[in-house]
């Protein structure tokens, strides 16, 4: 059984065990594997054309992929994906070791296209897309899918995300948040 070259590269260069290795290549007109959106923990340049990007637990990034030979695009998807740590359960996708939780999974150029203008969309709300619900990313594919057009993500959802964010996070530490209607927490 042949053995993937991507895998024992991400394996022999990982800086630490708990971090995930995302494969980019960019060949132009070729092979154009990037990062639409996501905060890397590290990089690793192997050559001019190739690098390895190594995410930390939790973190949420979008990772293209486009292809072509001299007929066309052979391949055009877009995946976002959450970094699992390690232990957990997790997606295998390619060019992502080990792998991860993938939020949103759509392939086709059109789709990936109406993908990109709803990052775009939240980036123009002044909002960092790695930032945002997972849930959002879920129903952005359900509805990509499914044939219709996601609804927009809005400030009110981010600030909802948000607080539901930090009540959880004081229910794992123990404490008690209480929030006014403004959604800001009180004492």
């Amino acid at each position: 059984m042949k053995r993937d070259p991507s895998v024992e590269r991400c394996q022999r260069t990982r800086p630490t065990d708990d971090l995930i290795c995302v494969e980019l290549t960019w060949i132009e007109k070729k092979i154009e594997f990037w990062i639409r959106f996501g905060r890397k923990a590290s990089e690793q340049r192997l050559d001019r054309r190739r690098r390895l990007l190594f995410f930390s637990p939790g973190t949420v990034f979008a990772f293209v992929r486009w292809a072509a030979n001299d007929y066309g695009t052979v391949i055009s998807r877009i995946d976002i994906v959450r970094a699992v740590a390690p232990g957990k359960p997790y997606q295998t996708l390619p060019f992502v070791r080990p792998g991860g939780e993938i939020l949103l999974k759509i392939a086709g150029w059109p789709k990936v296209e109406r993908v990109l203008r709803a990052i775009d969309a939240v980036e123009a709300l002044s909002i960092d897309p790695c930032m945002i619900s997972a849930d959002y990313w879920r129903h952005v594919h359900n509805r990509i899918t499914a044939g219709h057009e996601p609804r927009a993500y809005t400030r009110e959802q981010h600030a909802a995300w948000q607080l539901r964010q930090r009540i959880a996070g004081d229910r794992q530490d123990g404490g008690h948040v209480h929030a006014d209607r403004s959604g800001e927490p009180t004492p």
